[in-house]
């Protein structure tokens, strides 16, 4: 009985993984995976696939690390061939290659600032010549920048944060189309900030916010393609873009006010992008699953 007990206790979503205290750390924008401490879970010893992507070809943007890490491992252990779109996190971008090619999948590393119209178009030109086709589009890239004033939000800030964060959307989109087919989806990342909007992320969430109404307007526009267009709504997600974008103290005690007491690991969030990537969501078009920690969204 004692052993069953335990075992359960491993599944207890409060102790499943680190909490709060996190270390004091600060890193660099955009952040990387080797200095994250506590080290952030996506699912490399965890994640067991069962061919739900099976032949499938896919974009990951921002997959050189954290969520984007995490899809990218889910995907390839589910069968799929990905392509890896990152802005220059080399030495990330090249280790979660390694893991796609260790699940016996194909990984095409592809640099570039997403904000840039040529170079979204590139990506989509890329994967139609490594793979032959195109079957998920996930729009994971984002930039955010933690203020606590307006007054220090620059016009620069404020235009990087739309140009990363919501213009690749259409970029892609609309490079994409023409070689999408009925079965194909794309997911996007939107956040639970979309709807709580708190005050120190004003660009942010405004921009979740759009990627939200976008994802409902493109599923409307493409139901009748039979292409469907979903979105994930992180909460609080244990990242090096957390403390390569927020200050210190505020990186101490990231996810503590979400009801499950501790912050999300990129692993937890794999699953989300899975379903709504496979036939297992077909009559899913214009949806949001949030993985926000119990985080209320309304």
């Amino acid at each position: 009985m004692m052993e069953q007990n335990e075992n359960n206790n491993n599944e207890n979503p409060l102790e499943k993984h680190p909490t709060p205290p996190f270390k004091e750390q600060d890193q660099e924008e955009p952040g990387k995976e080797a200095p994250l401490d506590p080290k952030a879970d996506h699912g490399e010893e965890s994640y067991k696939g069962s061919g739900k992507l099976e032949g499938k070809k896919a974009i990951i943007t921002g997959g050189d690390s954290g969520i984007g890490r995490a899809v990218a491992i889910a995907f390839a252990r589910e069968g799929a061939d990905v392509l890896i779109s990152y802005l220059n996190e080399h030495e990330d971008a090249a280790e979660t290659a390694k893991f796609v090619e260790a699940a016996g999948r194909k990984a095409v590393l592809m640099p570039g600032d997403v904000s840039d119209e040529a170079h979204c178009k590139q990506i989509i030109q890329k994967a139609i010549a490594e793979f032959g086709q195109l079957d998920v589009l996930v729009n994971n890239a984002a930039f955010q920048m933690s203020r606590d004033s307006l007054q220090e939000v620059s016009s620069e800030e404020w235009d990087k944060t739309f140009r990363t964060n919501i213009y690749p959307l259409f970029y892609l989109c609309k490079e994409a189309e023409q070689y999408l087919k009925p079965g194909s989806t794309v997911v996007n990342t939107t956040s639970v900030n979309a709807y709580k909007a708190p005050p120190q992320l004003i660009a942010y969430s405004a921009t979740k916010a759009a990627i939200q109404n976008f994802t409902a307007s493109m599923a409307q526009l493409w139901a009748e393609k039979g292409i469907r267009v979903n979105c994930v709504a992180p909460g609080p997600i244990w990242t090096p873009l957390i403390p390569a974008t927020m200050p210190p103290e505020k990186v101490k005690s990231f996810g503590q006010d979400v009801p499950l007491k501790r912050a999300g690991q990129p692993a937890e969030l794999a699953p989300a992008f899975v379903l709504l990537a496979s036939q297992d969501s077909s009559y899913m078009t214009g949806s949001t699953v949030q993985v926000t920690g119990g985080y209320p969204t309304i």
